[in-house]
């Protein structure tokens, strides 16, 4: 590792590095405008001059100059800043004054730079250049004279996004940055070239002249929107959230957010329920919380337990899930689930149902085998970790599944079930391929599992790992792909059915006469039973709400304090940034106070004392944002007969990446979305 010498400091850095990176381990700040740790280097910009000892007399871009044993490297000398004021004259050549009207204002890389770096006055007074915006969809707005030429975006979508549909045109000062061909942009990520634009030439198109950045308030959270447990900061003002970033999470999302969890904030102010209702006199009327309570209670009340069920949602917090159990318990009912797709997961042990190589161990992993799932819809976020390993090491991917395009090359076992087990006798040579690796990985998606036969799938996913060498001592290779962020906390807190205990399909089919849903949207409510009493507990008036017989506002996972478990296992917790709207309360409020007037009071009073008793249920919710990894020491697998595949070929469990739930459904953001996406479908169809 060589060690240099960087204004009077001495550092050592990895061999290969550049004397930027070199600067930020000695804790130095050097300019940059097209120079990003995730991106390939591109040297465009030329503001991160420095000089170098014994080399030409003349400033050095740092970001693409690597660094020598015995190096003495100067960053601010007058050279450096003379440098770096004509390199920031010529970059506002052509810039507009926007800075009032831009959504960028206050959190541009170019003002911070220009007062830091750049001089105090320009000598150019010839006519700025123009260029045309572009029109890159439903997200992002282009103001492209303001576009400085750094191609962050362009390396983002080809590099990260795996889409390659910007780029730059023409040289010089006719050079613009744009799609070859004008369409919309097609990659589920899309949303994070504006925060990689460091200037005001790509930014939200629905956050447009919405607000400054020092007019809102920052909450951090967790994004309920998939399974992946993105780290996010919610920014609102007063009772509104405006807008939603990522945060920096190394292990699980880096520092990149799907667009669905992005924009889907409009609706949030849209068909929320703010009231409780009663259905009476056929129809819904708004009534009391006591009124709500009452009815509820009349059909409860001396009715045995096992007819009486409850079903989770997807967007569901572990607090309310725990106190609605704790409820069904106290009633005598053992009628629980939370999988809202029927999916036939084994919960006698946590590997079964986790990501168990973790997000960020895809990186390690040299083999990749993808089961009934299409994770560039299901999990982008993820989806682009596959393809760092693809494009880092070629790490060849195999999928059994529908053929799709997943932004990375694939071998394409095929569609049949049956190929599972072909893998497993070694008659495919894909079989080799794993056998051969050191660390290989199989993930399961939902669409594979929620079948008649998902227990057969399930039982010869383990075991083809098991037998290419997948479950180690110090490696855990089989992985399930989640698409709910309450899946794993409801299956760590037990919420399935007990002894004697109905399912899903069960309790729609006349199973029970009460059945509460928790924000359960996904469900085929047109099979509940007539004589069913339905009480639907939720934040937006989706299909769950639409036949209950009492509706009870929930809030929203922006506007309570929720705990949450990832498709890998790791326990987050996401923090309120607004309140709920009109008489909605946080939804375990709402059955702790219930539970009261009938005379079921649950054990805690208080978020605090509800997350002790988490932890009391299963010791995981006691480790908070940390997870260990476990290799595989027992290899006996999950109930099921890997014999009695069906030959049905899988179904993707997301077909329509941006409405997924009964947020992203009532945005009219991700309805335009979806408008587009279709219209490309069908566009490149018809070509």
């Amino acid at each position: 590792m060589p060690k240099l010498t960087i204004d009077g400091i001495e550092v050592e850095v990895p061999a290969g590095s550049t004397i930027l990176q070199a600067a930020e381990a000695a804790g130095i700040e050097i300019p940059r405008f097209c120079y990003h740790e995730r991106l390939s280097i591109a040297g465009n910009c030329r503001m991160c001059l420095v000089e170098v000892e014994k080399t030409p007399p003349k400033p050095i871009a740092s970001c693409a100059y690597p660094v020598g044993e015995g190096m003495v490297v100067h960053t601010d000398t007058p050279m450096v800043r003379n440098g770096r004021r004509g390199v920031m004259e010529f970059l506002l050549i052509n810039h507009p004054l926007d800075c009032p009207i831009c959504d960028q204002g206050g959190e541009c890389d170019l003002q911070d730079q220009a007062i830091g770096f750049g001089s105090d006055h320009s000598r150019y007074a010839e006519n700025k250049r123009a260029v045309k915006d572009k029109e890159l969809g439903p997200l992002v707005k282009t103001t492209m004279t303001r576009c400085i030429h750094c191609t962050r975006c362009i390396r983002f979508i080809t590099e990260v996004a795996g889409v390659p549909e910007l780029g730059a045109t023409s040289r010089g000062e006719h050079m613009e940055v744009g799609t070859y061909v004008e369409k919309a942009l097609s990659s589920e990520l899309s949303g994070n070239i504006i925060d990689l634009c460091p200037v005001g030439a790509l930014t939200s198109k629905p956050y447009a002249f919405v607000a400054r950045p020092w007019e809102l308030a920052k909450v951090d959270s967790i994004d309920a929107l998939d399974a992946v447990g993105t780290n996010i900061r919610i920014d609102a003002r007063g009772p509104e959230v405006l807008r939603i970033l990522p945060r920096l999470n190394e292990d699980v999302n880096e520092e990149w957010l799907g667009d669905k969890s992005r924009f889907a904030l409009d609706a949030l102010k849209r068909r929320r329920l703010d009231r409780p209702w009663l259905w009476r006199d056929g129809k819904h009327v708004a009534v009391s919380w006591a009124e709500a309570f009452s009815a509820i209670a009349d059909k409860v009340n001396g009715l045995a337990g096992d007819r009486i069920g409850a079903i989770a949602g997807n967007l569901s917090d572990a607090e309310s899930m725990l106190a609605l159990k704790d409820l069904m318990v106290s009633l005598g009912s053992a009628n629980l689930d939370c999988r809202q797709d029927g999916a036939k997961l084994d919960t006698s042990r946590r590997d079964f149902y986790s990501f168990n190589t973790s997000i960020a161990g895809i990186e390690e992993a040299d083999a990749v085998l993808i089961i009934g799932s299409n994770p560039r819809k299901e999990a982008p976020v993820l989806n682009a970790r596959i393809r760092k390993a693809f494009v880092a090491k070629g790490t060849p991917i195999g999928v059994i599944g529908a053929e799709t395009d997943l932004t990375y090359k694939v071998t394409h076992i095929g569609n049949d079930p049956a190929l599972i087990n072909a893998l497993h006798d070694g008659a495919h040579p894909f079989a080799q391929v794993l056998r051969d690796a050191k660390k290989p990985l199989i993930i399961v998606g939902q669409g594979a599992l929620a079948r008649a036969d998902g227990a057969a799938v399930l039982a010869a996913a383990w075991r083809l790992a098991a037998s290419v060498g997948a479950l180690l001592p110090d490696w855990h290779g089989f992985n399930m792909l989640h698409t709910a962020a309450a899946r794993v906390g409801g299956l760590d807190l037990g919420f399935v059915p007990g002894a004697h205990g109905k399912s899903v399909a069960q309790m729609l089919d006349g199973g029970v006469d009460v059945l509460w849903l928790l924000g359960a949207d996904e469900i085929d409510t047109a099979r509940i039973g007539s004589k069913t009493f339905v009480v639907y507990q939720g934040h937006h008036g989706d299909a769950g709400a639409h036949g209950a017989n009492v509706i009870l506002p929930g809030a929203a996972y922006t506007e309570k304090s929720g705990t949450y478990v990832n498709t890998e296992g790791r326990v987050q917790r996401g923090f309120m940034a607004v309140n709920p709207p009109g008489d909605a309360r946080e939804d375990w409020t709402i059955i702790r106070a219930f539970s009261q007037l009938i005379g079921k009071t649950l054990p805690y009073d208080t978020i605090d004392a509800l997350r002790a008793r988490l932890e009391q249920v299963n010791l995981v919710f006691g480790r908070i944002g940390y997870l260990p990894r476990f290799g595989c020491s027992d290899l006996s697998g999950p109930s099921g007969d890997p014999a009695a595949l069906s030959d049905a070929p899988f179904v993707p469990a997301v077909a329509n990446y941006y409405q997924t739930d009964s947020i992203s459904r009532n945005s009219p953001t991700m309805a335009a979305c979806a408008q587009t996406a279709s219209e490309a479908t069908l566009l490149a169809a018809a070509e």
